[in-house]
């Protein structure tokens, strides 16, 4: 796909109206990639539907739209396969040009938040964090590239039951707050659970702790206010190692809707949306149900008079629509969180907080596996740490750069190894499970981060030995030159497409498939000792994969190193 399909789906409807009439100009010519190079660069099925509608052989139907085909300053004559495709081949120059006049995005004028990461305060962030993180960020970057006002919303759990415990326990004990860096909270959480799930008393002090924190009590609130300073600070590190754009200021946490949460309940029940049930407030939504196909609730506040998290998701669907001003809201959250988002969106479009005409989309995602193919745990069978993980990453990427010369290697070691496990989550279709295997991540050949990381760094090395880049494409002669060049030409389609399906696995696809016809093209066409014309075409070609390259990986968050 390429900036000159437009022109070529255009051209194939006036041929439709010219042959059939101009109740047929609106159909989509549905333009392919060609399944085999013989089959030309696109194909088009419309003679086969066209011959549906007019009841005529699709072979004959496509004889008459190549005849009124207008295409001999774009395409090579067009032809007719099998029961009736038409089959396109663009020309040489026409290949050149979309190369050398790549597609550029302007503003859409629409906003567009993105909710993703939301690590809880006071534990340390785990595996389970990384594919919200890396799949969140690599949409931001490429919604924005398309022309999008981003806003990015790191929505935090900072607020809840478990904080009351904490606080009771923290309390009982006679600790400083002060003293607990975020470890220490960790195993502060650790004993409060244990100590809640064990001692009935012990769980009703903690319930009547969370409504005090949530009344706003000041001693309640300035421990629960250093738990999630100690946080917040412990994530920017994170985020700093994993090379994230996620920012302090990006942080709207639960705990930022509290004073709103009673007006959203004030407004459910005068729209008669709430039902009391066992003493807590609920939303039963039409269609509803659980196994046993009794009714499911959405519990928006709890008996013993708390808010849960479903309240908190309304009220920052309201803040973002009528605050932020969102045309599109994008929640990164995995799968197991899918009806729970369900509900809640059903729920603010009855309420009316939700208008039609702003999509709301949970972007879900799969488990990241161990190599036993269950969930990944530690040893112990504990969470496995983010930082661990990524360190065992820079570490590993480190031992393969040993001996080579000229590079940065710690820079160098840390964007390849981070670059390696963020290429492994995105690379596969985003709702499926996978497992984590460090030695297949870093791997310098297959579908990997290093392989398209070497193919960028092999190309500024070409060019710098070339002694100048840029320049214009003139001459596509080998057919590997052709192939390269009508890939390039697909980059901002495939852009495109990633900011209008959520699915970055797509863009990774182009990527492998433009480094893998790279290779080709260094096998089969000299680049430094070619001469005059077809060396500056050459060169200009490099350029234009390494700026391709280096693009495509900078959306999806990964650096792209000179040397390697």
């Amino acid at each position: 796909m390429s900036a000159v399909l437009p022109v070529l789906a255009a051209r194939l409807s006036a041929a439709a109206a010219a042959a059939f009439g101009s109740s047929y100009a609106d159909l989509d010519p549905e333009l392919r990639s060609a399944t085999k190079p013989e089959f030309g660069h696109y194909q088009s099925n419309l003679a086969l539907r066209l011959g549906n509608l007019l009841s005529l052989p699709p072979r004959e139907v496509a004889a008459r739209l190549v005849a009124a085909l207008d295409l001999a300053d774009l395409c090579e004559t067009p032809s007719i396969a099998g029961p009736g495709f038409i089959n396109l081949t663009l020309l040489p120059s026409t290949l050149a040009t979309a190369v050398n006049q790549p597609t550029t995005f302007g503003p859409r004028n629409q906003r567009v938040v993105v909710d993703y990461s939301q690590p809880n305060v006071a534990k340390q962030m785990h595996v389970g964090h990384l594919r919200s993180t890396v799949i969140g960020d690599a949409l931001c970057n490429v919604l924005r590239y398309v022309g999008y006002d981003v806003i990015r919303q790191n929505h935090v759990g900072d607020w809840g039951t478990q904080y009351g415990m904490m606080i009771e326990q923290l309390l009982e004990e006679g600790l400083d707050a002060e003293s607990l860096d975020l470890r220490g909270l960790q195993l502060l959480y650790e004993r409060s659970r244990k100590h809640f799930d064990v001692d009935g008393t012990f769980a009703d002090l903690s319930r009547r702790r969370v409504v005090l924190l949530q009344s706003g009590d000041p001693e309640a609130r300035a421990i629960w206010q250093w738990m999630v300073d100690v946080s917040l600070d412990d994530f920017e590190q994170v985020y700093a190692l994993l090379g994230s754009n996620l920012q302090r200021a990006d942080v709207v946490g639960e705990s930022a809707y509290n004073d709103d949460l009673p007006t959203i309940v004030d407004e459910l029940t005068e729209a008669g949306l709430l039902t009391e049930s066992d003493g807590a407030l609920c939303a039963f939504l039409p269609g509803f149900v659980g196994r046993d196909n009794q009714p499911l609730p959405v519990i928006v506040r709890k008996s013993d008079g708390g808010f849960g998290y479903s309240a908190t998701d309304l009220a920052a669907i309201r803040h973002r629509v009528n605050t932020l001003h969102a045309d599109r809201i994008v929640y990164v959250v995995d799968h197991r969180q899918a009806l729970h988002f369900d509900q809640i969106f059903t729920l603010a479009r009855t309420a009316g907080w939700l208008p039609p005409a702003i999509p709301a989309e949970h972007v879900s995602f799969g488990t990241v596996l161990g190599p036993d193919g269950k969930p990944f745990k530690t040893r112990a069978g504990g969470t496995v740490k983010l930082t661990a993980l990524l360190d065992d990453a820079v570490e590993r990427a480190d031992a393969l750069l040993e001996g080579r010369a000229g590079i940065d290697r710690p820079a160098t070691a840390r964007a390849v190894g981070i670059g390696a496990v963020k290429y492994a989550d995105l690379s596969s279709d985003r709702g499926n499970d996978y497992v984590f295997d460090l030695d297949r991540m870093v791997a310098m050949t297959g579908n990997t981060g290093p392989y398209l990381q070497y193919a960028h760094a092999r190309l500024t090395r070409l060019l710098t030995k070339a002694g100048s880049e840029g320049g214009e494409v003139v001459e596509l002669k080998d057919p590997a030159e052709e192939r390269l060049a009508l890939l390039l030409t697909g980059f901002a389609s495939t852009v495109a497409q990633v900011a209008d399906t959520l699915q970055p696995h797509r863009l990774c696809t182009y990527l492998y498939e433009v480094a893998s016809a790279l290779s080709v093209f260094y096998e089969r066409c000299p680049v430094l000792t070619s001469d005059g014309q077809t060396r500056a075409s050459r060169i200009a070609l490099c350029t234009a994969t390494r700026k391709v390259l280096q693009d495509g990986l900078g959306l999806l968050g990964i650096e792209a190193p000179d040397a390697m």
